[in-house]
């Protein structure tokens, strides 16, 4: 694709960038048919080459972006199945940020949409905050028809049942002989929803001679940020996790139990630059690659219940970890099935399912349908924004693979499981591919 940036302008490095990840597009356009946005609508400004050809014209123009395209680029789940497609591997995670980093900076919205950006940016970032937004939403819920449409399908989304659980400091001892010494991110808007999942992964990394530090002035990855524009308060975020690793001393990994954090802090070194935000990438793997690697063990494995078990796009798009969290639930004991469309985002994305909650509705009933299909006794997934999406849709529990892994290996079972009555496992077929797998 040709582009048409002033000297001027490529002066700027972010802009330079910006210019040679649109020039490597060439319209294939293999990425339409995996692009949920472009499936749903037929629009080709609805697809990832539209929206190149949209950023690239609103970048090169400079100033205020036309409403237009502010809508189209608003409107990308940013779940990169195109990356996973694209021939010629357009690099189109870090264009679709620069962006939103330019709107955010020049475009003026109205003011609810200004005022509701603004809340989820505060408030979510911050768990003790987000988890008593909570319970004041469930108050007002009875009152949802009458605060308009977006705030109504905000207050649905709030789960019945959470778990917050604040992880402070400190330092968990491996149970018996310490073979590694890891940081665990314990995040933000997942401490508030469940804090059962860093109860269990805590649990599961101390079994298997792991000592776990939740390091001082480690906070949010910075990820709801960035992906929302706000550039400067997503570095903000990344530098004190950075710092806060780097006086945690030798590690062996920096682990993470939330795909989409993984995702952003693996990347800490093309958004802070400088050795130790690589360093620190490097260091990051998702819970379920480092229990691969060190050799997960469960002592007596559990009766093979069938579980769906969803990729969430972070994971197999962003980090391209897919068969690591399969491999540990069949160590595990349980039958593993793929879901149809297995590539397709739920409609979580990190706020998406808050700002757009009318695509996110449909991508969310579609997949529930999906999941629904393969006839499961436990859905289970590796982010807590897709077990939130999911659970809302499908209409029952969604648990994180950490907790099935943890009841396999002499941990509790999951409580989202407590009182749901499981089927007796019956023998294990032979299962069919998905009929998507062309795609991997």
């Amino acid at each position: 694709m040709q582009t048409h940036f002033s000297e001027a302008q490529l002066r700027d490095p972010a802009l330079a960038e910006a210019k040679g990840i649109i020039e490597t597009c060439v319209h294939y356009g293999f990425c339409t048919n995996t692009c949920p946005t472009y499936v749903l609508t037929r629009d080709e400004n609805e697809s990832p080459r539209g929206r190149i050809d949209l950023i690239r014209e609103m970048l090169e123009n400079g100033g205020t972006p036309k409403p237009a395209t502010v809508a189209h680029l608003d409107s990308c789940l940013s779940c990169l199945s195109c990356m996973t497609t694209c021939a010629v591997k357009v690099d189109y995670v870090h264009l679709i940020d620069r962006a939103r980093v330019h709107i955010e900076r020049h475009y003026r919205r109205g003011a609810a949409d200004r005022a509701l950006r603004a809340l989820l940016a505060f408030v979510l970032p911050r768990p003790r905050l987000f988890a008593l937004m909570m319970s004041a939403g469930r108050m007002v819920k009875p009152l949802a028809p009458l605060l308009g449409k977006r705030l109504a399908a905000m207050l649905a989304m709030i789960p019945a049942r959470t778990a917050p659980d604040i992880v402070a400091p400190q330092v968990f001892a491996a149970d018996g002989a310490k073979r590694h010494r890891v940081t665990l991110l314990a995040g933000c808007a997942q401490q508030a929803l469940n804090g059962d999942i860093n109860a269990a992964t805590v649990r599961l990394l101390q079994r298997h001679g792991c000592e776990v530090v939740i390091a001082p002035g480690a906070g949010c990855c910075g990820s709801l940020t960035l992906h929302m524009g706000h550039e400067d308060d997503a570095r903000r975020a990344a530098r004190a996790n950075v710092a806060a690793w780097r006086e945690a001393g030798d590690l062996d990994a920096v682990i993470v139990n939330a795909s989409g954090c993984g995702t952003t802090v693996k990347d800490y070194g093309h958004l802070l630059g400088g050795d130790d935000a690589k360093r620190i990438g490097a260091l990051t793997r998702d819970v379920s690659e480092f229990l691969l690697g060190i050799g997960f063990a469960p002592p007596a494995p559990l009766p093979p219940y069938r579980v769906a078990y969803h990729d969430p796009c972070s994971m197999q798009h962003g980090q391209r970890v897919i068969e690591q969290p399969r491999a540990l639930l069949r160590a595990a004991g349980f039958e593993v099935v793929d879901v149809p469309e297995r590539h397709f985002c739920c409609g979580s994305a990190g706020t998406y399912n808050l700002l757009q909650p009318a695509t996110a509705a449909q991508l969310g009933a579609r997949k529930a349908a999906h999941i629904a299909s393969t006839d499961p006794d436990i859905v289970a997934t590796a982010n807590i924004g897709c077990m939130t999406q999911i659970a809302h849709h499908l209409g029952r529990p969604v648990v994180h693979i950490v907790e099935l892994l943890d009841w396999a290996s002499g941990g509790p079972r999951p409580p989202a499981l407590a009182n749901v009555t499981l089927r007796e496992p019956q023998p294990q077929t032979t299962t069919a591919p998905a009929a998507d797998a062309g795609f991997w």
